[in-house]
């Protein structure tokens, strides 16, 4: 029996800060064209954990909130989107706690407003701080080896590489660095920002990402259920042909069948 046939559609597959999901596909729930869209999309993706924007969860009117919506069936994972410097990432985290009352936050600070790069400066600030404060930190950083080792020095629950700028859909444009984290790092490591479609997010998974955190790729698909169970169906083909083994890469053609026993031979 394969690795493969031995794991139970339920086995955990990813684990964070103690925590043991059986998906290694996150999502967001930004951008979609409905709340049921965004629903249906969610349960197709298979996706255990999603993040949200606690700019965007409203606590205090009638209408049913975002959190009302998906408390109960997913692990909510907030985060600090928008925020340009350490002291706002924290302000934001700790409301995100008191509101939703989790201590994981998706740690996200923008240094650039055009390509939406992190600040790597003030993401190592905010991180100390919080993991002293007792937060899980799931750290959004460059694909830069050395700043992604610091966070997990630091103690963050995961590091959070991009792929490519956020929305840009334009797939790994580091595959060297990506896999050089991925080699590094014992955090696990969710590649985020940049996936496109399902064959991104499978070339995530066998490069050694533990997971795929996505969201506009989904959201932003013709048919975004469609392409939610494709991004499901990558992120698993991904995780199997990594834990199968590839074959080693060749300059040259190598036969699959003997060439003894040939007629003329």
């Amino acid at each position: 029996m394969s690795k493969i046939d031995a794991l139970p559609v339920l086995t955990p597959v990813l684990t964070i800060a103690g925590e043991s999901f059986g998906s290694a596909l996150m999502a967001g729930t930004a951008g979609y064209p409905n709340r049921q869209v965004m629903l249906d999309a969610l349960a197709a993706s298979g996706a255990e954990i999603v993040t949200v924007s606690i700019r965007r969860v409203d606590l205090s009117g009638p209408r049913e909130s975002l959190v009302d919506l998906l408390s109960g069936t997913y692990r909510l994972l907030p985060n600090t989107s928008g925020c340009a410097t350490a002291k706002d990432a924290v302000l934001t985290a700790g409301l995100a706690r008191e509101a939703l009352g989790t201590n994981w936050v998706k740690l996200e600070i923008v240094a650039d407003r055009e390509t939406l790069y992190p600040d790597a400066e003030q993401l190592l600030k905010a991180a100390a701080t919080l993991v002293g404060q007792g937060f899980a930190v799931l750290a959004y950083a460059n694909d830069d080896p050395v700043t992604c080792e610091r966070l997990a020095d630091i103690g963050c629950a995961a590091v959070m590489p991009l792929g490519a700028p956020i929305g840009s859909g334009l797939g790994i444009l580091n595959p060297f660095n990506i896999e050089t984290i991925c080699r590094r790092l014992t955090a696990p490591v969710i590649l985020d920002a940049g996936i496109g479609t399902a064959s991104d997010a499978a070339r995530a998974m066998e490069l050694g990402c533990s997971g795929v955190l996505l969201n506009t790729a989904i959201a932003k698909a013709d048919d975004p259920v469609g392409m939610a169970t494709a991004m499901r169906l990558g992120v698993a083909a991904g995780r199997g042909a990594r834990l199968a083994g590839r074959i080693p890469k060749r300059l040259y053609a190598e036969a699959s069948s003997p060439e003894l026993g040939l007629i003329g031979s």
